[in-house]
């Protein structure tokens, strides 16, 4: 009952909000959100947060190995995931980050607050990211072995190395090779021949709509 409860409130255009003793993914599968994998089972997941070698040096997800997102945003991936098979066969997009809740952004913004690498997180008090909306991703490509190509920096590099604005430099400075630069460009291409934009400061993020758009036509995942 409470399930359909929320469902009710999610098509309402209601903020979301908890329900009661449930866990992320029991939140997630009842607004109506998908599993990017059983759209497109060659798509990986390794969520870094789940683990504390991220930016951060916390685990901010307990229990969740799934990335979930609007179902928009999950066939816009699976749509990318198409046309990478057909270049690449083989190689797979590797989901980093998904759909992320208020509280986990929270938590995120609490554990790097006061510190430089607060700039690379929405501030929760500012009404978070598109993260926040189910509608952005953190995305990479892994080989027929599963291992991520190189892109120069690692996911969530936080440095101007990671600037997509500055790939032609770095790798005229040698900081970067010119494979990991065509690796990046390839991501770029489908994931915006997907419907996806890019941001200038992070390689691997990649929104689906505006900020704007997303507080018009999406939900904050106030869980």
């Amino acid at each position: 009952m409470k399930r359909k409860l929320l469902s009710i409130l999610f098509m309402m255009n209601i903020v979301v909000g908890p329900m009661y003793g449930s866990t992320l993914e029991d939140e997630f599968r009842a607004i109506g959100f998908v599993d990017v994998s059983t759209l497109s089972p060659d798509i990986k997941v390794e969520l870094m947060y789940g683990r504390d070698d991220n930016f951060t040096g916390h685990v901010m997800y307990d229990g969740l190995d799934k990335a979930w997102l609007h179902p928009d945003a999950a066939r816009a991936v699976a749509k990318a995931q198409e046309e990478l098979s057909r270049l690449m066969p083989g190689f797979s997009l590797l989901i980093k980050d998904a759909a992320r809740p208020m509280s986990v952004q929270r938590k995120m913004f609490n554990a790097v607050k006061g510190t430089a690498k607060a700039n690379y997180v929405a501030n929760p008090a500012k009404g978070g990211g598109l993260h926040n909306y189910g509608v952005a991703v953190d995305i990479t490509i892994a080989d027929p072995n599963g291992n991520e190509i190189d892109m120069g920096t690692q996911v969530d590099h936080l440095g101007i190395e990671a600037n997509i604005d500055r790939e032609e430099v770095l790798v005229k400075n040698g900081v970067m090779s010119e494979n990991a630069r065509q690796n990046r460009l390839l991501l770029r291409r489908i994931m915006k021949n997907a419907g996806f934009s890019t941001i200038r400061t992070e390689w691997w993020h990649f929104n689906l709509v505006s900020k704007a758009r997303a507080r018009e036509q999406y939900k904050l995942l106030d869980f």
